[in-house]
């Protein structure tokens, strides 16, 4: 009797089971059907640039079709490589407001701060020449505009001292081509680069250049990535204030020695390494030798914004 029982509840569950999946089967989407779904909920739209652009007050000549094209392409690039952007919006809010008033002091325009966005993402990479940090200066350019630069200390990673040295040199580049784009433009080609390009095909602006593909391609993706950050709604990116990285308070504390050990450092302050590295990333060891008893300035985050022991 308890095997017959058995028997039919088994039988009952595999027709239960025989049910789901013939339900299952009968409502999933047929190819076409999944297709139409596909189409009706995703859409890619082209973009309309806008009629006017500029760069620092200088107008980009988008009554000019190739350039119209040229800008239509980083516009559609980076609106629809939305991670990316996304990144952008939320490092923008921590390293801009660091940016912003020392090319104000500089008497640099405030668009150069999308320059930076493009050199690096705001992020100290490395470039296959060798150039480093959110500016990607060269060694030789930072030597020569004061920044240390060793296996210990390497300032290219200052954000602050960094940006004080690509503000001497654009100033530099401005006083020699008389425009902001062109100064910009020498950001990536170098000084001699645009200049011998300018005399080789006989013409003052940028626009009228015919460059490589990094340098063809420079200005519109600063000027792309100015219009996307200051209209993140018209581009199709939502997000919350509280979505944005934000700034950590910090204090600066005077070294004028050498130190040892930075991990001990770190604990003094109640902080780890990682954290002091997070916050120094021009410190390249956890020692610092300063056999000249440099005065170095270590920034400290304020308690209360990480969790440490």
């Amino acid at each position: 009797m308890m095997k017959t029982i058995k028997n039919i509840l088994a039988c009952i569950g595999l027709l239960s089971l025989s049910g789901l999946l013939i339900f299952a089967v009968q409502d999933a989407p047929s190819d076409e059907n999944l297709e139409k779904k596909i189409i009706n909920e995703y859409n890619v739209y082209a973009l309309n640039v806008p009629e006017k652009l500029d760069f620092s007050g200088e107008a980009v000549p988008l009554e000019d079709p190739d350039i119209l094209e040229r800008m239509d392409r980083e516009l559609l690039v980076n609106t629809y490589w939305q991670s990316n952007a996304l990144l952008m919006f939320k490092r923008a809010n921590k390293y801009f407001p660091i940016i912003e008033p020392i090319l104000e002091k500089h008497g640099i325009p405030n668009d150069f701060k999308y320059l930076a966005v493009i050199e690096s993402g705001l992020l100290n990479v490395t470039s296959p020449a060798g150039a480093r940090g959110v500016w990607q200066i060269m060694k030789t350019t930072g030597r020569e505009n004061g920044l240390e630069i060793n296996s210990n200390v390497d300032e290219r990673y200052n954000l602050e001292k960094a940006t004080e040295v690509a503000c001497k040199y654009l100033l530099k580049a401005k006083e020699r081509f008389g425009t902001w784009t062109l100064a910009a433009a020498s950001y990536n080609a170098g000084m001699a680069g645009v200049a011998k390009r300018l005399k080789q095909q006989n013409v003052t602006d940028y626009y009228d250049l015919l460059l490589g593909e990094e340098t063809g391609r420079y200005m519109f993706r600063i000027v792309a990535l100015k219009e996307i950050l200051n209209h993140p709604d018209k581009y199709g990116f939502n997000f919350r204030y509280k979505d944005l990285y934000q700034p950590i308070p910090t204090y600066k504390v005077e070294v004028d020695t050498a130190v040892a050990s930075f991990v001990q450092f770190s604990e003094h302050f109640g902080i780890n390494y990682k954290i002091l590295k997070i916050h120094n990333p021009w410190l390249r060891e956890k020692h610092l030798n300063n056999k000249s008893r440099k005065q170095y300035f270590i920034e400290i985050p304020e308690k209360g914004h990480y969790s440490t022991p």
